[in-house]
C-alpha cells in the first residue's frame, strides 16, 4: 500500500496506482513475498524518521525499515520516501518526479531484501543494474550515484545499538505505513537503512 501524504503540492504529480503497479512488479521481480508499506512524504517527515531511527538529524531521499525474517513472508517491510527530496534529485538528473520514485521504491526494496551496498562487494549494483534493466528504468540508480556522486546521494545501513521496540516516531503515529511494524516492535536502528 501506498500513502501519499502532502509535500509541497508535489503528490498532485504523481499516479497512486502507477506505482503501486511498479512497486508489486519490482517486489516480485526482487523475489519479495510479503507486503511492502510505502510513506511518500515531506523533508520534516523523513527527518524525524531519520533522527529517532538513524540517529541522523536531516532529511534523506528514502529509508527502509526490514521486518524480522520470521515475519517477512507476510510483511517485508516497509518504506519512507521524501516527494520533496525526490523531486530536487529528479531535476539534478533530468528525469521525473515519477521516474525518481521508482528508483527510490527500487533501492529500498533491494534494502528489504537483505541487499546492502556498503557492507557488499557490489552484489546491491549489479542486482540494482538488472533490475533496472528488467523493469525500464532508464535513469541512474541510487548506488550508481553513490559511487559517481557521493554528495548526491550515500545510502548506507545505520551501525547503531538497537532501540527500545516500543520506540516509535510521533511521524508514524498518524501514518497507516509504519503500523504493521509497529506491531512487530520495529523498526529498530540497527535495521533501518537510509540514504545520505
Amino acid at each position: 500500500m501506498i500513502t501519499i501524504e502532502p509535500a509541497a503540492g508535489l503528490e498532485a504529480t504523481l499516479s497512486r496506482s502507477s506505482l503501486t503497479d511498479f512497486l508489486k512488479r519490482a517486489r516480485l521481480a526482487l523475489g519479495l513475498r510479503g507486503e511492502v508499506e510505502v510513506l511518500l512524504a515531506d523533508d520534516p517527515t523523513l527527518r524525524r524518521l531519520n533522527k529517532s531511527f538513524r540517529g541522523k538529524n536531516k532529511p534523506t531521499d528514502v529509508l527502509s525499515f526490514p521486518t524480522p525474517a520470521e515475519i517477512a513472508h507476510l510483511h517485508a517491510g516497509d518504506l519512507a520516501i521524501s516527494l520533496e527530496t525526490a523531486a530536487l534529485q529528479a531535476a539534478s538528473y533530468g528525469h521525473s518526479l515519477r521516474d525518481e520514485v521508482k528508483i527510490l521504491l527500487l533501492h529500498g526494496l533491494l534494502h528489504l531484501s537483505g541487499l546492502d551496498h556498503e557492507t557488499d562487494n557490489g552484489e546491491m549494483a549489479t542486482r540494482e543494474a538488472a533490475l533496472r534493466r528488467q523493469l525500464r528504468l532508464t535513469t541512474n540508480s541510487l548506488t550508481e550515484r553513490a559511487t559517481k556522486l557521493p554528495q548526491k546521494s550515500s545510502s548506507h545501513t545505520a551501525k547503531k545499538k538497537p532501540s527500545s521496540p516500543k520506540k516509535v516516531p510521533a511521524a508514524s503515529k498518524k501514518s497507516p505505513s509504519i503500523r504493521p511494524i509497529k506491531k512487530a516492535g520495529m523498526p529498530n536502528k540497527k535495521t533501518a537503512r537510509g540514504s545520505k
